[in-house]
């Protein structure tokens, strides 16, 4: 283990949306006595905390978020963000990943390499809490960032 490695955790949504939700949910689950150079944070939808956090010389990010619907709500899924050039704009209330990122760059910062582990979502209608599917789908997210946050502190491939 490289103690050098240092990754931030970054649950995203807004709980008032039902399964929008899904990331703020995984990180309130995950352990607080997370190892020393990984923080857990449920940024909710605060854009712009999460954007000046990464100021702060992150070497990795791994965020957590609710994903369309593409056919199988509640099935988690692992992937590398790709993040633009933020021709999308500077919106400080945004939480969309690429307005963050935006921001990041706007500040004079650079975005780590980025993995999102994501539920797809059933419904994002208002009301609190998640549907069946997806709520059933916490504690594989939950095991995949340990996972994630492992393979990145290992300096492996995720």
């Amino acid at each position: 283990m490289n103690p050098t490695t240092r990754v931030l955790v970054a649950g995203i949504g807004n709980i008032f949306l039902g399964d929008d939700g899904f990331g703020s949910e995984v990180v309130r689950r995950m352990s607080a006595s997370t190892e020393p150079g990984v923080r857990v944070t449920d940024y909710g939808i605060g854009g712009m905390d999460l954007a000046y956090d990464l100021l702060d010389g992150w070497d990795a990010l791994v965020l957590v978020d609710a994903l369309p619907d593409r056919g199988a709500p509640g099935q988690v899924d692992i992937f590398h963000a790709e993040p633009g050039d933020g021709a999308g704009g500077l919106d400080a209330h945004a939480m969309h990943p690429e307005a963050v990122f935006a921001a990041v760059r706007a500040l004079g910062g650079t975005i780590p390499p980025t993995v999102i582990v994501g539920c797809q979502i059933a419904s994002v209608a208002d009301g609190i809490g998640l549907t069946a599917p997806v709520a059933a789908a916490v504690g594989p997210a939950v095991a995949a960032v340990e996972s994630v946050v492992a393979a990145l502190r290992h300096r492996q491939e995720v």
